[in-house]
């Protein structure tokens, strides 16, 4: 059984609280819109500005990066480079063949293998320090792509500056 405290519930007190509470929501949420409309006027043009420099930024073409400069003059004589030979491109015998052509140029041949992923390109990879030699063995061997180490690090060149990846 409920314990009364003697008062009995006034339907019309519960009314009139009812609606009060349902006009000062409706003042907040009034008082809330014309706050956020007069930030948006304060602060929108600031960031409308910012948001547009930075879509037309977004928008603008893109420039094509040219490669970087190489260093001009390898310093290492030919004799002096050692070259690593790898067959991406699954012709068997091929990084045998391409090894020949690179000790008829003059080039140390440091190994012949098979690398570890097939790629499309043929490309000569250099040592941090050796873009000027890897430059000078795409040029005498007529290779169109030269970078920095790209999947391997130098320790494991086993001491060679370049590696020559056949596609």
């Amino acid at each position: 059984m409920q314990e009364t405290s003697g008062r009995t519930p006034n339907p019309l007190r519960a009314m009139e609280w009812r609606r009060a509470t349902m006009l000062v929501t409706v003042v907040a949420a009034i008082e809330f819109v014309l706050l956020a409309a007069a930030g948006v006027a304060l602060l929108g043009n600031p960031l409308a500005g910012h948001f547009k420099a930075e879509a037309a930024a977004a928008a603008a073409p893109r420039l094509r990066s040219t490669h970087p400069r190489l260093q001009q003059k390898a310093a290492l004589a030919r004799s002096e480079t050692s070259v690593i030979v790898l067959n991406g491109g699954g012709r068997s015998g091929a990084a045998a063949a391409a090894a020949e052509q690179v000790r008829a140029r003059g080039y140390l041949v440091g190994s012949v293998g098979n690398a570890a992923a097939t790629t499309p390109n043929t490309l000569v990879m250099y040592r941090p320090g050796f873009a000027a030699e890897g430059a000078r063995l795409a040029r005498d061997l007529h290779v169109r792509v030269v970078s920095p180490l790209d999947g391997m690090r130098p320790a494991q060149l086993l001491g060679a500056h370049l590696v020559l990846l056949l596609g």
